[in-house]
C-alpha cells in the first residue's frame, strides 16, 4: 500500500479515526472553496467523487448545466492537527472538478 492510494487514505483515515473530510477545490477567482463529508462516504468519493451544484460557485457554471463532480486526489490527503479530535479527527483533500461524463471541467 503506497502513500497516496486510496488504501493508504482508507486506512490513515480508519488509523487516526477521522470522522469527516473536507474536498477542497478553488473557483474561479482562486478562493477556497469546501464541501465536507462523514468518512462513511469517503471510500465512494475516492472511486467516483462527489456531486454538487456548479452554479453555487462564483465563475463555475450556469444554473442550466450546474452539476459538478468533486474528484478527491488521494495524494493531497492529510489529517487537519489545528483541529479539535475529541469527537473524531478532520482531514482534507484537494480535489479535481469534473464534468458528470468525468470529464476535467
Amino acid at each position: 500500500m503506497s502513500e497516496g492510494s486510496n488504501e493508504y487514505v482508507l486506512s490513515v483515515a480508519k488509523d487516526h479515526r477521522v470522522k469527516f473530510i473536507r474536498l477542497w477545490f478553488t473557483d474561479i477567482l482562486g478562493f477556497l472553496k469546501s464541501v465536507a463529508i462523514p468518512v462513511e462516504q469517503l471510500e465512494e468519493s475516492l472511486e467516483t467523487g462527489i456531486g454538487f451544484d456548479g452554479s453555487s460557485v462564483e465563475g463555475f457554471a450556469r444554473i442550466d448545466e450546474s452539476d459538478k463532480v468533486a474528484k478527491p486526489d488521494p495524494s493531497t490527503f492529510q489529517i487537519l492537527p489545528f483541529r479539535p479530535q475529541e469527537d473524531g479527527t478532520v482531514a482534507r483533500m484537494f480535489c479535481d472538478i469534473l464534468e458528470p461524463s468525468r470529464t476535467p471541467y
